[in-house]
């Protein structure tokens, strides 16, 4: 694990704004960057289109890298993704950080009536076209889930593509063939065991493991009141887990009686059970719940553990806990 830790430790701010609007999201990003942070990264779940924000955030700040985690890879074919980061990568280079992932079945099927087949294979395919594209080259591909002929568009330099992953054939194959990896989510005991596969993949690719970026959205209470935390986690995340993809990498995670009641339970429609099946000390072991010194605390523990960007996420976001979430990362009051 210890080739793991060779790139520099970064502080990030998860975006957009509580409020969900485009004008305060924009001065949330500018202002992490008064306040030192590193990166803002945004999700792209639906109502604030992710890949629309990023070059109105990149214009507004100086310094500030802009990632996604994730852009789901069913929703855009590599075509449409490849010209957009085109554009975006020319107007700011070296601050944009794409990253993909496979989302989830309530996201791909529900929300957009498509079919959440495959995945490691679409991932796979996503990315040996994004290569073609983005190096300039005409496409001529005919994969299991995906098929380009005669595309061709100017090459693009210097831009890192992400892939977030849960299991062990994910994370190997994003160290593979992507950047980086996202992580989410996962109980702090099983990082271990990820990172071992995340040297799996890279090594597999020729590449030092130490190349390759891991960045973690950190699911994030900072306030005195644990309970209150606590409760927000599950309100926020036991949906999460009843979904095929979470539910899998819960029981592989070593939860497999708290996966199986999280999933019967939502089968049932109880969600009182359903929440329930996530105990406080199962809670404590995925998010950050604490005082400021506490959840600055478990941030380092991460880093030292080979997470080198670290995303702090609001997952309660009155006004009082957003601010204390904001200010317990600034520059001033956190160091690594």
């Amino acid at each position: 694990m210890s080739a793991l830790k060779g790139k520099a430790k970064r502080i990030a701010l998860s975006l957009p704004a509580p409020t969900g609007k485009v004008s305060d999201t924009i001065a949330l990003a500018q202002r992490a960057e008064t306040l030192g942070y590193d990166d803002v990264w945004l999700a792209d779940a639906g109502g604030l289109d992710a890949l629309t924000l990023v070059p109105m955030i990149l214009e507004k700040t100086e310094k500030l890298r802009v990632g996604i985690a994730v852009v789901p890879a069913y929703t855009r074919t590599p075509g449409v993704l490849a010209s957009t980061f085109s554009v975006i990568n020319q107007a700011y280079p070296g601050r944009f950080v794409p990253g993909l992932g496979t989302s989830s079945h309530t996201i791909i099927e529900k929300w957009h009536g498509l079919k959440l087949e495959k995945p490691l294979t679409r991932m796979q395919e996503t990315m040996a076209l994004l290569r073609t594209m983005l190096a300039g080259e005409k496409t001529d591909f005919s994969g299991e889930t995906l098929r380009s002929k005669g595309y061709r568009q100017g090459a693009v330099e210097g831009l890192p593509i992400y892939l977030a992953a849960l299991r062990p054939k994910m994370v190997e194959s994003a160290a593979e063939i992507a950047d980086g990896v996202i992580l989410n989510l996962f109980p702090r005991q099983v990082l271990p065991k990820i990172l071992e596969h995340v040297a799996i993949g890279a090594e597999r690719a020729g590449k030092d493991p130490a190349d390759v970026e891991i960045v973690c959205r950190h699911m994030m209470v900072v306030c005195d009141d644990k309970q209150v935390g606590r409760d927000a986690f599950r309100a926020n995340f036991a949906s999460y887990y009843s979904t095929p993809v979470y539910n899998k990498f819960l029981a592989w995670a070593g939860y497999e009686d708290a996966a199986r009641e999280i999933r019967e339970g939502w089968a049932a429609k109880d969600r009182e059970r359903t929440a329930a099946a996530l105990p406080d000390e199962l809670v404590d072991e995925i998010g950050l719940i604490g005082n400021e010194a506490e959840c600055q605390q478990l941030i380092r523990d991460y880093a030292a553990a080979g997470i080198h960007t670290n995303i702090a996420s609001c997952i309660y976001p009155t006004p009082e806990i957003m601010e204390a979430t904001v200010m317990a990362f600034a520059a001033d009051r956190f160091s690594f």
